[in-house]
């Protein structure tokens, strides 16, 4: 309790907020440097090509919240478009925030959002299940870059064990309410918690669908990308370019999510024959254009929360 308290103070907001600044700052002067360096990665790509692409993650991100909410139980379950800012902002903080704190920002928009509150317990369960979710969903995209995208017996045994976890998360995800058959988990207050809020097979079902509908249009998008830049376009290629980046955001600890994700992609265009240089620019147009999407999603969404707040508000005659 003494610890969170810590947490919680004043003094460890403002340590918080300057770390992140400076780890904001420090990426900013790194992807610049490699601007002077290289070019800025999109100048002389195809606009129709990128502006699709934009469109395409924009859809991915409305049914990635879509999905989200339905793992919410009854009473507690936010707004979608809430659900979306909190992706929207989690997206932009994760350039310059170590790996999987952009769940801590998610948390926080969705409890400060304004609307509908709903509890910091069902938030943080909700998003423990959007990871399996989202890891059951990303089986069968790495199954098939396993088979035909695997350029070495190492990437293609690094897609396996991706498929193999997304397996294991689906399963955990159907076990979780059942727990309550359990007679060793009821007799602890949290255990029935967690089986009376944990997402229902069928909810989890649709909302597996729905993030897998997400990832297919980020796979899309990145395909379309590829063609934009000129670089060799494979729906192979992109279907290993969105495994790894997505897999590195899974890492619990890494200098930025962001970055993390970035390089591996990067690496595994470079793994299947394009030039480092070349790897890199697009790897950071990609993240560029994922998390330009992301603030474009936030500015949406709080504008159409003010806009219905707006229309609420009774005018004075």
């Amino acid at each position: 309790m003494g610890f969170l308290r810590i947490l919680g103070s004043r003094r460890a907001r403002i340590a918080f907020n300057v770390v992140s600044a400076v780890v904001a700052v420090g990426v900013g002067l790194v992807t610049a440097r490699h601007f002077v360096n290289h070019g800025w990665p999109l100048g002389h790509a195809n606009v129709f090509g990128v502006v699709a692409a934009g469109g395409l993650f924009l859809a991915a991100f409305g049914f990635k919240a879509w999905g989200w909410q339905l793992l919410f139980h009854g009473e507690d379950r936010p707004k979608t478009y809430a659900l979306a800012a909190a992706g929207g902002a989690a997206s932009v903080t994760g350039l310059a925030l170590p790996g999987r704190c952009d769940e801590v920002v998610r948390i926080a928009v969705v409890r400060k959002f304004p609307g509908h509150g709903c509890g910091f317990g069902s938030v943080c369960l909700s998003l423990f299940l959007l990871g399996l979710v989202d890891n059951a969903a990303l089986a069968p995209f790495a199954s098939v870059a396993a088979g035909i995208s695997a350029h070495s017996s190492l990437v293609r045994a690094a897609l396996i064990v991706v498929g193999v976890s997304g397996v294991g998360a689906a399963l955990v995800v159907a076990f979780l309410p059942r727990l309550g058959r359990v007679r060793h988990v009821v007799k602890y207050r949290f255990g029935r918690w967690i089986t009376q809020h944990a997402a229902s097979p069928r909810a989890a079902t649709k909302s597996w669908a729905l993030v897998l509908v997400s990832w297919a249009l980020r796979a899309l998008a990145v395909f379309v990308l590829l063609d934009a830049l000129t670089l060799h376009t494979s729906i192979s290629l992109a279907l290993g370019f969105l495994v790894a980046s997505a897999s590195a955001a899974a890492l619990p600890i890494a200098p930025a999510g962001g970055a993390a994700q970035a390089g591996a992609g990067a690496a595994i265009l470079t793994a299947a024959g394009v030039g480092t240089s070349k790897a890199i620019a697009f790897a950071v147009a990609a993240q560029g254009l994922i998390v330009l999407t992301g603030a474009v999603i936030l500015v949406l969404t709080v504008s159409l929360h003010l806009a219905h707040r707006l229309r609420a508000v009774p005018v004075a005659i």
